[in-house]
């Protein structure tokens, strides 16, 4: 019995041995994204010219949130303002794409970099837990509110559709509505490669024993890499582990419009997927559309106007209230 003890003291051991060297051996990487430190992040925040604001969350980091104004103040839309959720790997800047239509037609309209995400404060890639980077998103919509915007409109994309629907679930009554673009329950089988057994070991080996150290490269067969610094490819385990998206689902109580959204040639999400997940959205103030000639990060003006005709159908009029010009 006791030789019996030693042997598995001894296995248990080499165990411990071997993950420890798999969460600090080096992985080479098969992007060469070079992004941006934490101290970098800062230097870049206080050089930013462009309208912008700085929040200071309630724990003491600060949040990066880009602004695009309208040229143009319209008395119908004054008091309404759309607040952008990337999508993972992504920061506010990636969506000028979206920025731009919407102020130019009469949106205020602002993106959140989440925390440890472009100009934004902490940890690169990383988060302190689910809750706290939750209630940097909720921060933000009541910091846009007291700017003097009685509606905030959340646009989620990809992995910002289910940032969207956690603030819907914490501060519903704090939104007047939802758009979801791009994201769903299940993507498209053989999207990303299956990861080898000893992948598999390293990431969760890293969870264990290096939580919020960067050791997961986000890298699929056929992604384009980006040159932009500001984006971040490297994420840590307890970020990517922080969420089971199958779980999130929307309060059914919620009474606000939900535009749910989806490109025909979105690369990792199938039509009918997301068509699935519409269906669960409660409520009656609902609509679905498929964006032509959109993939998942390419989405031409003709689809953002799509989002800005459903957003003068269901906001224009709504509010003549004026809200600060900062």
């Amino acid at each position: 019995m006791k030789k019996t003890f030693k042997i598995l003291f001894y296995l248990v051991l080499l165990l411990i041995v071997a993950a420890v060297v798999l969460a600090f051996f080096p992985v080479e990487s098969k992007t060469n994204h070079a992004g941006i430190s934490e101290e970098r992040a800062t230097v870049l925040r206080d050089e930013f010219t462009d309208p912008h604001h700085v929040i200071t969350t309630s724990d003491g980091a600060e949040l990066f949130l880009r602004r695009w104004n309208p040229d143009s103040i319209q008395s119908d839309k004054a008091g309404v303002a759309v607040l952008i959720l990337h999508g993972i790997t992504a920061h506010s800047g990636a969506y000028d794409m979206a920025g731009q239509p919407f102020s130019e037609s009469g949106y205020t309209t602002f993106g959140l970099d989440y925390r440890g995400h472009g100009l934004s404060s902490g940890n690169r890639g990383d988060t302190p837990g689910t809750e706290r980077w939750i209630e940097d998103m909720a921060e933000a919509v009541r910091y846009i509110k007291g700017l003097g915007f009685p509606e905030v409109v959340v646009m989620g994309h990809s992995l910002g559709v289910a940032s969207a629907i956690c603030v819907a679930r914490v501060v519903p009554s704090e939104l007047a509505g939802l758009v979801l673009l791009s994201g769903a329950y299940e993507g498209k089988k053989g999207v990303s490669k299956e990861p080898s057994l000893l992948d598999k070991a390293t990431f969760f080996a890293s969870a264990v024993f290096r939580p919020s150290h960067q050791s997961y490269e986000y890298y699929r067969e056929g992604m384009t890499v980006t040159q932009d610094s500001l984006f971040n490819l490297r994420y840590a385990p307890r970020f990517l582990m922080m969420l089971d998206v199958k779980t999130l689902v929307l309060p059914t109580d919620l009474n606000i419009p939900v535009l749910v959204g989806i490109g025909d040639g979105d690369e990792l999400f199938a039509v009918d997927k997301v068509r699935e997940f519409y269906d669960l959205v409660p409520g009656d103030k609902k609509e679905f559309v498929v964006m032509p000639n959109t993939t998942h990060a390419v989405i031409p003006r003709e689809s953002w106007m799509m989002v800005v005709d459903w957003l003068d159908r269901t906001y224009a009029d709504s509010t003549t209230i004026q809200p600060t010009s900062e």
